[in-house]
């Protein structure tokens, strides 16, 4: 099975219970097989859940879902060890966190301790509990969602952990005709569950196949190039770390297998830069206030930089 093929199938079988949002599929599968997290940011009401939840069940990847509150605590992500009256032992009791896709609601509600406790399972994909180290189940995906409307019982997420999640995507509202067809849906109760049709095996044959896709001295160059202009643009408190060219430059080869290819063009890495780097690019307060976002300096530094024939 291509990456072509593997998309199409997962675009279909998701559709069943989501109307459109084609770029928030494609962004979620980048992003599973090159091995990143993910934010999902939108208002409430945006099938932001229910598209986490359709993507698992289609993969046939175990799925746990995290509401995170301000009263959560580590180990209740992570895991505890109890006492077992029956037999007299010490036994581990494991967290949500032991899941394929997890889906991590209201990410900005949990205090920073219980956010630093998703850190190490993002990045070691390893969790510990009570000094015992445990090993997530490949393949790892952390789906955060996050409500821009809120700022009331709400933390800021720590730059470290935000330098984590490879891909940003904005859920917006559906267009006039998407809307149109998910309300006749509803009123004829149309919507139907979405069903496995891969397996975890097959998945885990699609993300070695993605570490195959080449990418050329002259595309790497140019990759490079962008990374480094964020890092001198006056504007720019903090630019693209290297951690953020790494996600950028296997994104891009992720991008290019789902399109059908196994090598890298500038247009995959164009199409990706501002959903990976605009999250993590720091505005000097004084080009905030006066309206200059992150995504327009990244649109910039593509027109800026050369591209490769």
């Amino acid at each position: 099975m291509n990456g072509k093929e593997f998309l199409e199938k997962l675009k279909a079988e998701i559709h069943n219970a989501v109307v459109g949002k084609d770029e928030v599929i494609e962004l979620l599968a980048v992003a599973l097989l090159a091995e990143g997290h993910v934010i999902l940011e939108g208002v409430p009401g945006v099938a932001k859940t229910t598209i986490a939840k359709s993507f698992a069940n289609a993969l046939g990847l175990k799925f746990s879902r995290i509401q995170l509150t301000p009263d959560l605590l580590p180990a209740d992500i992570l895991g505890t060890v109890y006492y077992d009256q029956r037999d007299g032992n010490f036994k581990i009791k494991k967290g949500p966190i032991f899941a394929n896709v997890v889906l991590a609601d209201e990410i900005n509600r949990a205090q920073p301790k219980t956010q630093s406790a998703l850190l190490e399972a993002m990045q070691e994909r390893q969790v510990t509990i009570e000094g015992r180290t445990f090993p997530l189940e490949a393949p790892f995906l952390v789906i955060a969602t996050k409500n821009p409307l809120e700022f009331e019982g709400v933390y800021a997420l720590p730059e470290a952990q935000i330098d984590r999640f490879m891909i940003h995507i904005k859920v917006g509202y559906p267009d006039e005709e998407e809307e149109l067809t998910m309300l006749a849906r509803k009123d004829k109760g149309d919507f139907r569950e979405v069903k496995q049709i891969f397996t975890r095996g097959q998945i885990l044959r699609l993300i070695n196949q993605v570490k195959k896709v080449k990418m050329s001295e002259e595309i790497l160059r140019y990759l490079y190039e962008i990374i480094s202009k964020t890092r001198k643009d006056e504007r720019l408190l903090v630019g693209a770390s290297p951690r953020a060219a790494e996600h950028l430059l296997y994104a891009s080869k992720a991008l290019a297998f789902l399109r059908g290819r196994d090598y890298v063009i500038p247009d995959d890495i164009k199409e990706l830069a501002a959903s990976i780097l605009a999250h993590r690019l720091m505005i000097k307060a004084e080009y905030e206030i006066e309206g200059v976002k992150s995504e327009d300096v990244v649109r910039e530094v593509l027109n800026e930089v050369e591209v490769p024939v």
